[in-house]
């Protein structure tokens, strides 16, 4: 309730509010690092199991179900309509009617740039100095340097290392 209240509290905030949206947003994750921009609308499940570092930037339509941590890197771009999860249920269907459900965190690397329409699913984690081509479903984790794409995901091509 508490997530849902605050989400709905941010996504009735002026776009030309962008100072009331940032405060609002800091509210409602567990940690935020220096320059933080988030579009309307955003939706969570807790809110404080999210980590973000500095210089993140999210646009429109960001949900991440976080029933378990999502921690993301320093340097992090997400495109519009991303979705995030941590949950997922039993394949079992007796043990679905109970609504069992699942955690699984996610973990996403630094200079990571998540193209629109992409779905990271639970469990995943995503190194740093990655691309994540829109509309990608990733399944399994990602190592550094890499531009991945495609349902699942796959690697489409390396990348240069940063040069510090």
């Amino acid at each position: 309730a508490r997530a849902a209240k605050l989400c709905q509290e941010f996504n009735d905030i002026p776009a030309t509010q962008p100072e009331k949206q940032t405060a609002k947003i800091k509210q409602i994750f567990g940690h935020t690092g220096k320059r933080v921009s988030v579009q309307a609308t955003f939706n969570c499940d807790n809110g404080q199991n999210i980590s973000v570092g500095e210089d993140f930037l999210s646009n429109y339509n960001l949900t991440i179900l976080d029933i378990a941590p999502v921690v993301i890197g320093h340097n992090v771009m997400i495109g519009p309509n991303v979705d995030i999860y941590t949950v997922n249920h039993p394949i079992d269907a007796k043990a679905r009617r109970r609504y069992m459900a699942q955690g699984f965190p996610v973990t996403i690397g630094n200079d990571v740039w998540i193209g629109g329409k992409a779905s990271i699913m639970p469990g995943v984690t995503i190194g740093s100095n990655v691309v994540i081509a829109a509309g990608a479903v990733v399944t399994k984790d990602v190592q550094d340097n890499v531009l991945v794409g495609g349902v699942p995901a796959k690697v489409i091509r390396r990348l240069p290392k940063i040069e510090a």
